[in-house]
């Protein structure tokens, strides 16, 4: 015969198998993301050969903490094990699973099994019993826990004297169950090998609700220039159509070299303003204010004062240079040169960026650039930023996002980072799990109901729900999609309670509540862009939308089932130009059911099939659904309902749910 191969040193001791624990992100490498007060359910696979009874517990800890905490599991089907967990501070967790075979509960099964039989003589089993509640006794007294120990021999002692048919109502007790549920035998217990790693961030990392403008035509006044305090009436503006983070594009100085025209003309007039994604001239570059906005000092008064209403103004952080940025002085090893030592410009072929020098984040002198552009976050963050929507990042290193991610959290972990991202879909991933916050979306250009559907189900109920938080924007200043372009305002109501409603973060560039929809012809993007000149805006236009969008936030914060990011069911509807889909809060006592025509110019009818049983509905009783925007309700009694929507006076319900 051969040698046998050595044994494993803790062979023994692996009884349990546990397997395939969730929420885990590409094998515990990234950690899954909730907010606080949010439930994350644990699953794991545990199973052991042979018939012993499993209990299985999740164990938990703050990263670094001395002593773990935990919480029973049980049973689904197929040998699948969850529980429950919710998280009230921000921060970093770890979570493993443990399992043992229970020497009690175990026991008991096998007793009562026996009773069933025709077995006359118990005594050995009783005196198995009373040997395995000694040994509870013992550890409970190791545990100074004298009460539970005296609790446990009294057990013991009148066990031996118990009719056996007696023995299971004397040892069921649920004070008894947890009594000695709480010293068992773990000596042979197994640990998971796999660790899931979570990040629990602040309410507003996975609800929000975004307002973009430019703050240099805050005023909406021809030809001014306005300042960071001509912003206020903007921000109070934005405040009362319920919308809480307020977000600006570039604030730093602008570039005069090739600095872009109006509509993106390479060549520019006098007085024109220039894209403040240009960054950087000799006023300063990242860390410095456009001067014709004002003055470092009034952009922190203004985000003061924007905090006092309970807003957040959000920065971009634009890694683009300007041919007059300091660090093309400064540093040039920083950028990529031509053969000839030149600087080169970005392009995208075709398009061409003579306004912008791209950073070389591999340069020889990477580490110096990496640290620059972090105390460039570390900077605002001082000032008192705490969002940061993030330009094109797909455009730089994903480690670098991960390390500049993980320094900003080591100094503050409430600050939140948009990944401004339209790209390909593993990069957009890639970056959420490295470390982005917030995420933008295909969203924009989902139109019909399959598509819709298919691509909410993909961000809410697949992998992506762990570490992807989408925030949906139905326009951007770089967007104007063919389905709003000349668009009538029913195209822009349903757009915006689609954004609002299918997820738990949206956000919408300024000009969409005055219906703008003005195109270049042929292309998604705005004709007489704001990216390239000041835009003159009578913010209170006749046809506006501002009421409408004003009830759909409103609706939002009222109700606590539109502020969870994935819990979404869609509603079987006859009628394809129609959605429909329920939202609840954690505890099931606000139900929010939504139906979308999603056709801006013909009316639409059909017959929707609730589930009510999974809804909690008691099937047969009367029920009533209530307009949250347009103040209506209507009693329904049985699964299947007629509902007619007309765009032009109403193209969706926003029903709150009352059970009877």
């Amino acid at each position: 015969m051969g040698s046998l191969k050595k044994l494993p040193a803790n062979d023994r001791l692996a009884s349990v198998v546990i397997s395939n624990l969730s929420p885990v992100v590409e094998g515990g490498r990234y950690p899954a993301k909730r907010v606080e007060n949010e439930p994350v359910t644990v699953e794991a696979d545990i199973f052991k050969d042979g018939h012993d009874v499993i209990v299985a517990v999740a164990e938990w800890r703050r990263q670094g903490a001395p002593t773990w905490n935990e919480v029973s599991m049980s049973a689904l089907d197929n040998d699948r094990w969850n529980t429950t967990l919710v998280f009230s501070e921000i921060g970093l967790y770890e979570i493993v699973v443990t399992a043992w075979a229970d020497d009690f509960l175990t026991w008991l099964h096998d007793f009562e099994r026996r009773l069933t039989g025709d077995q006359e003589d118990f005594s050995t089993e009783i005196e198995e019993g009373r040997v395995i509640l000694n040994s509870a006794a013992i550890r409970a007294a190791g545990g100074k826990s004298h009460d539970d120990a005296e609790t446990i021999e009294d057990l013991t002692t009148k066990l031996m004297g118990t009719d056996p048919r007696a023995v299971p109502s004397l040892v069921k007790h649920p004070e008894v169950l947890a009594l000695l549920a709480r010293w068992p035998d773990r000596s042979l217990a197994t640990t998971s090998e796999e660790l899931i790693q979570l990040v629990v961030e602040t309410k507003q990392s996975a609800f929000s609700a975004w307002y973009e403008f430019f703050p240099r035509s805050a005023g909406g006044i021809e030809g001014k220039h306005s300042t960071f305090r001509d912003c206020l009436p903007r921000i109070e503006d934005a405040k009362a159509m319920g919308f809480d983070v307020i977000y600006f594009p570039p604030i730093h100085p602008i570039g005069v070299s090739h600095r872009k025209g109006k509509n993106n003309t390479v060549t520019c007039e006098a007085g024109d303003v220039g894209s403040p994604w240009a960054i950087g001239n000799e006023n300063g570059g990242h860390r410095s204010v456009e001067p014709a906005l004002g003055t470092l000092d009034d952009f922190v008064r203004l985000l003061q004062e924007a905090r006092k209403m309970d807003m957040e103004i959000a920065i971009d952080f634009a890694i683009n240079c300007s041919p007059d940025h300091p660090y093309v002085e400064d540093h040039p090893e920083w950028f990529y040169h031509r053969p000839d030592g030149s600087i080169k410009y970005a392009e995208n072929p075709p398009k061409k960026y003579q306004d912008i020098y791209p950073l070389n984040f591999h340069c020889d002198e990477w580490r110096d650039l990496w640290r620059e552009l972090c105390e460039v976050v570390l900077f605002w963050v001082e000032k008192g930023v705490r969002i940061f929507r993030v330009d094109n990042p797909h455009t730089k290193p994903v480690a670098f996002w991960e390390w500049l991610i993980a320094e900003v959290h080591a100094v503050d972990p409430t600050v939140i980072f948009l990944s401004e991202a339209f790209t390909r879909p593993k990069m957009m991933q890639t970056l959420a799990k490295a470390g982005f916050t917030q995420s933008y979306t295909y969203f924009t250009w989902r139109e019909s109901r399959t598509e819709l559907i298919d691509y909410v189900t993909e961000l809410t109920k697949g992998e992506m729900r762990d570490y992807y938080r989408a925030n949906f924007w139905p326009n951007t200043p770089d967007i104007l999609p063919f389905h709003l372009q000349d668009a009538p305002p029913s195209a822009f109501k349903i757009r915006a309670v689609l954004a609002a409603t299918l997820s738990s973060s949206w956000g919408i560039y300024s000009g969409y509540e005055l219906c703008e929809n003005k195109a270049l012809p042929g292309r998604e993007e705005y004709l007489d862009s704001e990216k390239y000149q000041l835009t003159t805006r009578d913010w209170d236009k006749p046809g506006n939308i501002k009421p409408f969008l004003t009830r759909v936030n409103r609706a939002r914060k009222t109700n606590t089932a539109l502020q969870s990011y994935a819990n979404i069911e869609f509603i079987p509807c006859d009628n394809d130009q129609m959605i429909a889909f329920y939202k609840w809060s954690d505890d099931h006592s606000n139900l929010i059911l939504v139906v979308i025509n999603l056709d801006p110019y013909v009316k639409h009818e059909t017959n929707l099939h609730l589930p009510l049983a999974a809804m909690g509905i008691e099937e047969g009783s009367a029920f009533t659904v209530r307009d949250l925007i347009y103040e209506e309700s209507y009693t329904w009694r049985e699964s299947t309902n007629f509902v007619s929507l007309d765009p032009r006076t109403k193209p969706v319900h926003l029903f709150c749910v009352e059970k009877s």
